[in-house]
């Protein structure tokens, strides 16, 4: 059976002062009925509403709650990296602080990770209060995924999870400046386990992942884990190359019938120029990726902290 010694819950906001106190409240009830150490790490990824004055409340009032202001919105997955740079607990937890990821659940985690298991991911089951779109997108998401890439994603499975010491700091070792948190974890391999759950509704507010938001995430797990966009364009190039052989014998052919051979041309000249436009803007999106890599910029930047230091200061 693992130990459970402590516990760090790390909990990404951005505008989220309609429902951070009651939120807070939730989550505090639940870990206190655990009876092992524990501590709340909000960071507050930029938002521009109350919420970082609500977190500065929350932490001058209880020793168990920390805070890190982030200097700008870097987004969901730099938020929880951040989290996880400052976690020092045996085990950690990263969840919304929305509502929407239920705090009763956490118990039912750490049962299950008592059994032996490395890392406790959370699978979304139906009822998710969520527009048909939002779930349409995300299933057909997954399944894409699930084919182009060699790492197992699983649908459903979001940022809800349980992780021990070892999976954390070989989490937050990867170097990868665009990160897709939950293909990352698979990635590493670690003994897990999956429970299932039903997403509760928001406690306030709406929901911060717009749509350009979910393509930007959709976009750095497609070109962090899959060659599959490259493949493409080589496997297009061979069809369209074939088709242009295919297009010249017809028009030797069929010489006299001059609209054959003007309809082909054309249709050739868009469908070649189309993919050719796709190839390209693929290899620039690795290469675009790869050059804000190598400049080695901070995946975050730190404006503020309560309670909450990170292991690098120690090095200093």
């Amino acid at each position: 059976m693992a130990e459970f010694c402590s516990l760090d819950v790390v909990v990404p906001v951005y505008n989220e002062a309609q429902c951070i106190e009651a939120f807070a409240d939730r989550l505090r009830t639940q870990l206190t009925a655990l009876q092992i150490p524990y501590r709340i790490l909000f960071v507050n990824d930029g938002s521009v509403d109350d919420t970082q004055a609500k977190l500065v409340k929350l932490t001058s009032g209880d020793a168990h709650f920390a805070a890190i202001e982030l200097s700008r919105n870097f987004g969901h997955q730099a938020a929880i990296t951040c989290g996880l740079e400052a976690s020092t607990a045996d085990w950690v937890i990263t969840m919304d602080g929305d509502g929407e990821h239920p705090p009763e659940k956490i118990a039912e985690m750490i049962a299950k990770a008592k059994e032996g298991y490395d890392l406790i991911l959370v699978q979304r089951q139906t009822g998710q209060d969520a527009s048909f779109f939002k779930r349409a997108t995300s299933d057909g998401f997954y399944r894409f995924i699930g084919q182009i890439t060699s790492t197992p994603i699983l649908p459903g499975v979001g940022d809800f999870r349980l992780m021990n010491r070892m999976v954390v700091d070989a989490l937050v070792s990867m170097p990868e400046y665009h990160r897709f948190l939950r293909g990352m974890v698979s990635w590493l391999g670690f003994k897990s386990a999956i429970i299932p759950y039903v997403p509760a509704k928001r406690m306030g507010g709406k929901s911060k992942y717009s749509l350009k938001k979910m393509f930007r995430l959709a976009a750095d797990a497609i070109y962090s884990f899959s060659l599959v966009p490259i493949i493409a364009a080589l496997i297009s190039g061979a069809i369209f190359l074939a088709a242009a052989v295919v297009v010249g014998i017809v028009g030797l052919v069929q010489g006299a019938m001059a609209w054959v051979w003007n309809a082909s041309l054309v249709f050739l000249l868009l469908f070649c120029t189309g993919t050719i436009l796709l190839a390209v803007g693929s290899v620039g999106m690795y290469s675009g990726k790869a050059f804000q890599q190598v400049k080695w910029r901070p995946i975050y930047v730190v404006r503020s902290r309560t309670n909450a230091s990170f292991k690098k200061d120690e090095t200093k």
